[in-house]
């Protein structure tokens, strides 16, 4: 070991010999020809390097004392560089969260599909923040500093996932993006479900903003859906017999129509249909009517249905004939107007009369899926249910959800599309709400049209149509990146006359829409303070413009897909920080373009009790010393000499009735005491004895006395004599009787009445 050492020692002082410089050298200073050059890096270098990274470590421990003092330290798991780099320039520092495997996160996401609670999130699982950070860390402090803070506690998290971290854990000061049990609001079935409870916290109707939906594999909701559907059948075959006759009636439906004449065209044999399932239809619509006009109350439980089971088959395979393959109706021009009637008289009492078309499509969606995953449209019935009764786990858990597909929309080019529209929930108690101004438009990559349903027509997820190429018979004024911001939008509204309805018509449906949803949700989520959550709305327009909500999602995408998006949602971001940080401290605040739509009053949640009914009550309280004293001193004023001969009769009298019954086994009753103070509580015994009872009542009303003998004689107590008398005899069983303590009073009143006798 030591001479390992010596020879490594010498070894060092030969490379240092060989560095110096050698006095043999020619005029021009080079080396000689046996001498060799080994170059050495130079050891300012080395200090120079030693500076900079304790210079570093200096920043880091300062940046770190800072932060910890002022309760700055963040957490942020998901690709979220905005959020880390609007923290970071706010002064915080950023505790690295271990990142999750990918068997992990795919084991997380087939659970999260199938759990009740977990919600609709767009946001991709993928954590791609290692290559974020390689361009936001390029000299390392901020991953010194994030190993610095490795054991303190984090004040403010930004999760994709809400079950990341347990918010029954975190204290009050900690700060969180998600709420716990949101599942009410960004699943299907939940939104679908409470919105039919919007009748309890506001007047409006969900029928006017929310496509009617079912959830099949409760039984009642599948008959209710069964129902709807061919209710939805014959109004659609109502409009169909219309818009034949009068023609063009709207881009969608001209299409509509002209594919159907373009299937007669083609078709060489055309079946004719009887014109009775019009006067059916027409039948069903008028009951529908009365229904909600109340007057079907007084319709007996025996009258027979309109149409039978077997008739409504028939009645779906002719509708499906006529309006899905062309078939024809006889004589079916002398029915346009009594159609255009009973359609008035619809429209008056069902708002989503003019989205249902005449297709009669309707939209599939298994439980808490989100970017559009096992989404379907469906025209036919028995396809409906064919399709849902696949999976009986999906039934059982009634996971599976059936909605009203909106065959009407308002298109751009031809081309459909849909809105996604941001709002932040900053408090559930009370409800605050805000608004994001910004929004943008997601399009499909084929031309809009009812021959088809391909996902590529009708679901306009971005997760969906970035993955397929755009058709060439699209209008070239759709961009091939698939997005609009809504300031496009407005200018081609503007184009075609409508500008004005953006601000009148499309962004007040949609506040009122998320407001009524998160009304019905309000009393089913876990309110915390210090808590907040971005959503992303999803809303189709009407060829009214009238926005219709089809889905929340919570973890909205921030991804930065599009020219749009990246703007947009880096925007959106940075408000929200502005919100949950900077307004905390002042009110005034600027919050970007987030804006406070709905603030309720505070509600008082009343403590749960359970099953247990609580009964509140005070214990009566005895009367103090000196009002028993007062009340006794009354007592003897009346005549001290009478008192004391009324108390002597009600001894011997006493003594008598207990000489008397000394022969039975019954306990004597009790002597009355010659004062029995009024603080003393009234004391109760059973006699369960067969006897005869006679009872004396007093002249004044009070309290009528008892006396008792064996069955045969009753004696009556009068004086210092005892004589028999007639009594009224009570035979019977044994009997309870209650014998309470009398004050000195009671017991005056008591002899004055025998007395009297």
């Amino acid at each position: 070991m030591r001479a390992d050492v010596s020879m490594e020692a010498a070894g060092s002082r030969q490379c240092v010999q060989r560095c110096a410089p050698c006095p043999d050298r020619g005029k021009t200073g080079g080396p000689s020809k046996d001498q060799k050059v080994i170059a050495v890096a130079p050891r300012c270098n080395e200090d120079e390097t030693k500076s900079q990274h304790t210079n570093r470590l200096k920043t880091a421990k300062a940046l770190v004392e800072k932060a910890v003092k002022m309760h700055k330290i963040f957490s942020v798991q998901g690709p979220y560089p905005v959020i880390r780099e609007a923290l970071r320039a706010r002064g915080w520092v950023e505790q690295r969260m271990p990142r999750p495997n990918k068997r992990a996160r795919q084991r997380h996401s087939n659970d999260r599909a199938s759990s009740t609670d977990a919600g609709d999130s767009d946001d991709d699982d993928g954590d791609n923040s290692d290559e974020v950070e390689k361009g936001l860390n390029r000299d390392g402090l901020h991953e010194l500093m994030s190993r610095l803070v490795r054991n303190e506690m984090v004040y403010f998290y930004w999760t994709n996932r809400r079950d990341v971290i347990n918010a029954n854990s975190l204290q009050k000061e900690q700060i969180i993006n998600h709420f716990a049990k949101a599942g009410t609001l960004t699943t299907k079935v939940g939104l679908c479900v409470n919105l039919r409870n919007l009748h309890w916290f506001d007047s409006a109707d969900p029928d006017t903003f929310f496509p009617r939906c079912y959830r099949l594999g409760a039984q009642d909701e599948k008959h209710a859906f069964i129902e709807d559907y061919r209710r939805t059948a014959c109004a659609s075959l109502l409009k169909y017999i219309v818009e034949r006759e009068q023609g063009v009636c709207g881009e969608a439906m001209s299409s509509s129509i002209r594919s159907i004449h373009d299937q007669r065209k083609r078709s060489k044999s055309r079946p004719v249909v009887l014109s009775q399932m019009i006067e059916s239809a027409l039948r069903v619509c008028q009951e529908f009517l009365e229904s909600l006009e109340h007057r079907d109350i007084d319709i007996s439980l025996e009258t027979p249905q309109t149409l039978t089971k077997e008739e409504w088959a028939e009645f779906i395979k002719n509708y499906c004939l006529v309006v899905h393959d062309g078939a024809q109706i006889e004589d079916s021009d002398r029915f346009v107007k009594c159609c255009k009637a009973m359609l008035q008289r619809l429209a008056v009492v069902s708002p989503q009369l003019d989205i249902d078309g005449i297709y009669n499509i309707w939209i599939i969606k298994p439980g808490a899926k989100s970017r559009g995953r096992g989404i379907k449209c469906v025209k036919r019935l028995d396809q409906i249910l064919r399709l849902v009764n696949v999976n009986p786990t999906l039934i059982k858990e009634s996971k599976w959800v059936v909605q009203k597909y909106v065959e009407c929309p308002f298109l751009v080019h031809g081309t459909k599309f849909d809105v996604r529209q941001w709002f932040l929930v900053t408090d559930w108690n009370p409800l605050t709400v805000w608004f994001y101004k910004k929004c943008y438009l997601r399009f499909s990559t084929q031309p809009y049209s009812l021959d088809t349903m391909d996902s590529s027509v009708h679901l306009c997820n971005n997760s969906i149509q970035k993955h397929l190429r755009p058709s060439q018979q699209r209008h070239r004024g759709i961009p091939a990146d698939n997005m609009w911001s809504d300031d496009q939008f407005r200018i081609f509204l503007s184009s075609q006359g409508r500008g004005a309805q953006w601000e009148t018509v499309v962004v007040p449906g949609m506040k009122k829409a998320l407001i009524h949803a998160l009304q019905t949700t309000q009393d089913l989520m876990e309110s915390r303070k210090n808590t907040f959550e971005l959503y992303g709305a999803d809303f189709m327009l009407g060829r009214d413009l009238r926005p219709w909500l089809i889905e929340i999602n919570a973890s909205p995408t921030m991804a930065p897909s599009t020219p749009v998006t990246a703007r947009l949602c880096t925007a959106v971001q940075e408000d929200t920080l502005r919100v949950i940080l900077e307004r905390r401290a002042d009110r005034f605040a600027n919050t970007g373009d987030f804006e406070l739509i709905y603030r309720q009053a505070a509600v008082e949640v009343p403590q749960y009790v359970g099953v247990n009914l609580l009964v509140e009550g005070f214990k009566i309280k005895r009367p103090s010393n000196r009002s028993a004293m007062k009340h006794q001193s009354a007592i003897k004023e009346r005549d001290p000499a009478a008192e004391k001969v009324k108390a002597k009769v009600l001894l011997k009298s006493a003594e008598t009735q207990l000489k008397n019954n000394s022969s039975s086994a019954l306990p004597p009753p009790p002597l009355l005491p010659p004062e029995t103070p009024v603080t003393d509580p009234v004391e109760t015994f059973a006699l369960h004895v067969p006897m005869t009872i006679k009872a004396i009542h007093p002249p004044t009303g009070g309290q009528p006395v008892f006396s008792w003998k064996k069955k045969d004689e009753v004696t009556k107590i009068c004086s210092d004599k005892v004589h028999p008398c007639p009594t009224e005899k009570h035979e019977g069983h044994s009997l309870e009787l209650m014998v309470s303590k009398q004050s000195e009073e009671a017991a005056t009143m008591h002899l004055d009445c025998l007395k009297e006798q």
